[in-house]
């Protein structure tokens, strides 16, 4: 009999079962310690060969419009339509569908489902052969990322795959890799590639049963396209509905019943290609996928109508381009850059980026100016009739002189000889520096300087730049990029040209268009030498448009020119434009040789120039080149209340500073009106 020891008062007490419970801890503490370095191991060995995750980030360009739909889609490399796609893309029967096809217990299991390897297993062994892989939906992500022959090891694999993927994703975004990767037949990959090449439409609009031919797909791709295949694709399409609709969110009896009638299609459409030449230039460089553009799908697809139509009835190796944007916002709603890749190499040139000369096109500008210079008004008269300015003779377009002429029937009529006798006046060189302030460089040939040529649009420019230029007339003279992207707020852009004298300039062009169009449209075309481009540009309280027509290789287009060929398109595109607002612009002048009713409106209140108020001048050799703008003539300029010697006629004058100081500059017109400005000489 074994016995027992009583211990005594503050004797330690002893246990002979002590040794087996530190045998107990100590193996506890073993098993936690393998445990951890088999946790750490795995860790490393996770961090060491994580899942290669490029074909997800492989992915084509999206190219949206200001409302988020799809313009235009590019490729992936290798020329693989895959789109991201996230589970919120696609509706919630096709999640359904796919749950209930291939992993019913896909938001239970740890990315491998025991019962579903347990029942292939089986399958395996009574059969002889694979008859189902018990993949779960994760395990077909990890395939999808990593695509490997099928085989033992492969299915392990994918197992350790499975698992990684689901220690790093969310259920959602597990299925996101699903339905970005699952192969849809041929080159493309993903439901939303899938929902576009085989119905048009976006994933989210899917109906039950589009969206359960695109579930079935993926697991015979090649055998079951619905272009090549369509009795199969039927047939797997009605399989899954049939055994799987019943329970999937938002399909009732009736749905299925309707589904199961449905046609698979039997073509595969082509992708969305709006705005071509605009979506490879937001692509270069994007660092994402999808990427909103400012353009308008609906106003787009209108313009690539009309200059469709229009690319028909010109001439051999004939081109267009055509840009519509906002006039305040200064964000552009249409582009065409070209004849879409489908005529010749010159398809992928975007041709509202290529320098070409603007003709006449330029006139408003350079008459906006003359009126904030004070050189002219509406209805001041001019001569048109012969005349050389140096050893340059410049004649009208039609080769005849219309005699004495007011200013705005010079313009409207796009008259060459009283352009020039401005543009002396003016100076090229301050003409050439407003076009660049304007957002409009003039492009000279190497080692010219601005010359009287330039009135007649003797320099390059860009169908953007001349939008632009539009834009800034109508706009009240304000400068302003064009916006390929919404941004907000717009900025305020720079002025460049007085407001009134770029309204007057503006109300001049609103002429009815000569073959009829929409009312209250101030336009002008522009033809250069040779035809070899046609212009005609727009504007109305809302929109500007531009487009210009010729060959990209710059040679002639006998006998075009842009009332012929380019205003008709100006005036469909407005016809396809919202209505504008009643137009802020100045009524429309009319005028006549003697009839002067808004001369006193039209001529500016009188300006000093410059030097403008507060400014610093160095002092050098040479001059100071006073000059004032408004103002009736003659204009008398005085430093310090002495007079400067100018020419009556001129409104400007040479003043020589006799040294540093301080020096009041003075100037006043015919009726007494002033203006001051207080300068430094130093």
């Amino acid at each position: 009999m074994r016995r027992w020891r009583r211990h005594g008062p503050g004797e330690p007490a002893t246990d002979r079962a002590r040794p087996g419970m530190a045998r107990s801890t100590k193996a506890g503490l073993a098993t936690l310690a393998l445990a951890a370095i088999l946790g750490a191991g795995i860790l490393a060995l996770d961090r060491a060969l994580p899942p290669d995750l490029s074909r997800l980030h492989s992915l084509g360009t999206e190219v949206l419009d200001r409302e988020g739909r799809t313009l235009s889609v590019l490729p992936a490399p290798g020329g693989i339509w895959r789109l991201a796609t996230a589970a919120g893309d696609v509706p919630p029967h096709l999640i359904e569908l796919l749950i209930a096809a291939e992993d019913r217990r896909f938001r239970l299991h740890p990315g491998v489902d025991p019962l579903a390897l347990a029942r292939a297993a089986v399958q395996w062994a009574r059969a002889g052969r694979v008859v189902s892989g018990g993949s779960t939906l994760t395990m077909q992500a990890a395939r999808l990322l990593e695509p490997r022959p099928r085989s033992l090891r492969s299915k392990a694999i994918e197992i350790l795959r499975a698992l990684q993927l689901e220690a790093r994703f969310s259920k959602d975004e597990i299925l996101g890799i699903w339905l970005t990767l699952a192969p849809q037949g041929g080159n493309l990959e993903g439901v939303r590639a899938g929902a576009l090449a085989w119905f048009g439409r976006p994933a989210g609009r899917l109906d039950p049963a589009e969206a359960a031919l695109l579930v079935a797909i993926p697991r015979r791709p090649e055998a079951l396209r619905p272009d090549r295949h369509p009795e199969r694709a039927t047939a797997a399409r009605n399989a899954l509905l049939t055994r799987r609709a019943e329970g999937a969110a938002g399909i009732t009896p009736a749905d299925t019943e309707f589904a199961l009638a449905m046609r698979v299609p039997e073509r595969r459409l082509p992708m969305p290609r709006l705005a071509p030449h605009l979506a490879r230039e937001l692509a270069q460089g994007a660092d994402t996928p999808r990427i909103a553009s400012s353009l308008d799908l609906g106003l787009q697809r209108a313009a690539e109508e009309i200059a469709t139509a229009a690319l028909r009835g010109l001439p051999d190796r004939a081109s267009l381009a055509l840009l519509v944007a906002d006039l305040h916002s200064r964000e552009v709603r249409a582009l065409v850059g070209g004849d879409f890749g489908d005529q010749g190499r010159a398809g992928a040139l975007d041709l509202t980026r290529a320098i070409r000369s603007p003709g006449s096109a330029l006139k408003p500008v350079l008459y906006a100016m003359a009126f904030e210079a004070g050189i002219a008004a509406p209805e001041t008269l001019l001569a048109d009739l012969p005349r050389r300015f140096g050893g340059y003779a410049p004649e009208n377009f039609n080769r005849d002189f219309a005699g004495r002429i007011t200013v705005a029937d010079a313009l409207r009529q796009s008259l060459n000889l009283p352009a020039v006798a401005l543009l002396a006046e003016l100076g090229p060189l301050r003409f050439a520096a407003a076009l660049k302030a304007a957002g409009a460089p003039p492009r000279l040939p190497p080692g010219t300087d601005p010359s009287l040529p330039l009135a007649l649009g003797g320099l390059g420019t860009t169908l953007r730049e001349m939008v632009g230029l539009y834009a800034a007339l109508g706009d009240g003279g304000r400068a302003a990029p064009l916006r390929l992207v919404p941004m907000t707020p717009a900025g305020a852009g720079r002025l460049v040209f007085e407001p009134r004298a770029a309204g007057l300039a503006t109300a001049i062009l609103v002429n009815p268009f000569p073959a009829g169009g929409p009312p209250d449209i101030a336009w002008k075309t522009g033809t250069s030498w040779g035809g070899r481009d046609a212009w005609a540009l727009g504007l109305d309280a809302r929109h500007v448009v531009g487009v210009w027509v010729g060959r990209p290789d710059g040679t002639p287009l006998p006998g075009a020119t842009g009332a012929r060929i380019a205003l008709p398109l100006l005036a469909r595109l407005f016809e396809r434009l919202p209505p504008a607002p009643r137009s802020p612009l100045p009524a429309r002048i009319v005028t006549s040789p003697g009839a002067t009713p808004a001369l006193a409106e039209a001529m500016d209140r009188l300006r000093l120039v410059f030097p403008p108020p507060g400014a610093v001048l160095e002092e050098g050799p040479g001059h100071v080149t006073l000059r004032a703008s408004g103002g009736r003539r003659p204009l008398t300029f005085l430093v310090d209340g002495s007079p400067v010697p100018a020419e009556p006629a001129r409104r400007e004058a040479a003043w020589t500073p006799p040294g540093p100081g301080f020096y009041r500059v003075t100037v006043l017109d015919a009726e007494g009106a002033a203006a001051r400005a207080e300068v430094r000489v130093r």
